[in-house]
């Protein structure tokens, strides 16, 4: 049986593999790495993200980017130094910083104008994410974004849909080889959507307001940064800092809180820093003070603005120095704190007015957070009747609110913010008695008996 060596069939011209571009995104706010990823993946980039130094570090050894993009600052690093460090490992990185967006550079490396642009477009649309999905028929490939194209208005590309580098701009629209197309032709567009990912639980509501306080609690909690809280009385600045200290390294330690217009000012210094046995009369033992007793915690300051002067001398010694005195006592002792200051005035201006010593809120006021009143959510009265009714209903039967008790609670404009909210649900309770559905009659705002 004869054999017959199998056909030789032509090899067919291996085609080139367009290696995807990589991106790596820095940043510790989760929205903007959104934001700008969904932006260069709809122009076909891959990216990566990275919410610290560390993490970036690690992910730019793993995938080697072309490009990488880091936020304003970074939690865990000091910007600076990282920059600094980064480029000397990763010298063919094209990096670009938050700031950039702002700032007039020229291009030092090839995709420089069109991360710029994608750049200042996740910026300019800080508050409307962007669709996910990507522009199927968009640039497949792109290069550059050319020079003579930088005001956004126009992009030059080829038949394939490839956006064509500056250089190959000119000649190759004058050879008919490149047509023109607007540039926000090649994004995804934007979409009417709210990311509620980064809400903390404790903190009820969904408004864009209520949304950017978790948001800012997230940022600020792992750093050792002293935090003031401003908002009207009853908006929940204890929940706040209690969030603050949860989620942050020290949370294993005790967050003591001390009401700084709660005791009178003859004893709030002892209760402050402790005294020593005899220090005045019926001190019949030494006792150590609040701040001595949130070692290695957090000490939260509420109601800050009502603290006497004489007294905000004091504290500013300790914040500068993390050492106090003792009443009565010569010996010095050294705290590790993490402090949270509270007021429901502005501190700023009781500073101008020499209400509050300004050396002391310029210490404490490194990093602001502020609680809206409930008039400014007002479209989260719902979601916190739900959650209060339920929270009342732990420790009695739960009750329902019915429409017209609904449309009591919604015309009322809530003087006492969440706080009076949960009072009067409460006391609606109380007077429905066994019946388990609260009417208008039961909503009491304690004004009048009827």
């Amino acid at each position: 049986m004869h054999s017959f060596p199998a056909p030789v069939l032509p090899s067919l011209p291996a085609q080139p593999r367009i290696r995807q571009r990589t991106a790596l995104v820095a940043s510790a706010d989760r929205s903007f790495r959104q934001r700008l990823t969904q932006i260069l993946t709809g122009l076909r980039w891959q990216v990566r993200e990275a919410s610290g130094g560390a993490e970036a570090w690690a992910e730019a050894e793993a995938a080697l980017p072309e490009a990488l993009i880091v936020d304003s600052w970074l939690p865990d690093l000091d910007l600076s130094e990282f920059l600094s460090d980064f480029r000397g490992d990763f010298p063919g990185v094209d990096v670009l910083t938050a700031a950039a967006s702002n700032a007039e550079e020229s291009p030092s490396g090839p995709y420089r104008q069109e991360l710029l642009y994608a750049l200042r477009s996740s910026q300019e649309s800080d508050t409307t994410p962007w669709s996910a999905a990507p522009a199927m028929n968009a640039a497949r490939s792109v290069v550059e974004l050319p020079k003579l194209m930088r005001s956004g208005e126009l992009v030059a590309t080829d038949a394939a849909g490839f956006v064509r580098p500056a250089a190959l701009v000119a000649s190759s629209l004058a050879a008919g080889a490149l047509k023109t197309v607007p540039i926000r032709s090649l994004l995804p567009a934007p979409v009417a959507e709210i990311n509620f990912a980064e809400r903390l639980p404790t903190l009820v509501g969904n408004a864009s307001c209520m949304l950017e306080v978790s948001r800012r609690v997230r940022l600020v909690a792992p750093r050792l940064t002293p935090v003031l809280i401003e908002g009207p009385t009853g908006s929940g600045k204890e929940l706040v800092a209690e969030a603050l200290h949860r989620l942050s390294p020290r949370s294993r330690k005790p967050m003591v809180a001390i009401n700084c217009a709660a005791i009178p000012e003859a004893l709030l210094e002892a209760e402050l820093f402790g005294h020593t046995r005899g220090a005045f009369t019926g001190a019949v033992q030494g006792r150590i003070g609040r701040i001595e007793s949130a070692n290695g915690g957090t000490l939260f300051l509420d109601e800050i603005g009502e603290m006497p002067l004489g007294l905000q001398s004091k504290l500013l010694r300790f914040v500068e120095c993390g050492e106090l005195q003792r009443v009565g006592d010569n010996e010095t002792v050294r705290v590790d704190v993490r402090i949270i200051a509270a007021s429901h005035r502005p501190l700023a201006s009781q500073a101008q007015s020499g209400g509050f010593r300004s050396d002391l809120y310029y210490r404490l006021a490194v990093f602001l957070i502020r609680t809206p009143a409930l008039s400014e959510h007002a479209q989260d009265l719902p979601l916190l009747i739900e959650h209060f009714l339920g929270k009342l209903g732990r420790d009695a039967p739960m009750k329902r609110v019915d429409e017209g008790a609904r449309a009591k609670l919604a015309a009322h404009d809530w003087p006492g913010n969440v706080r009076e909210l949960e009072h009067v649900l409460e006391r609606g309770m109380i007077l429905a008695g066994d019946n388990p559905v609260l009417t208008a009659r039961e909503i009491d705002f304690g004004l009048s008996m009827n």
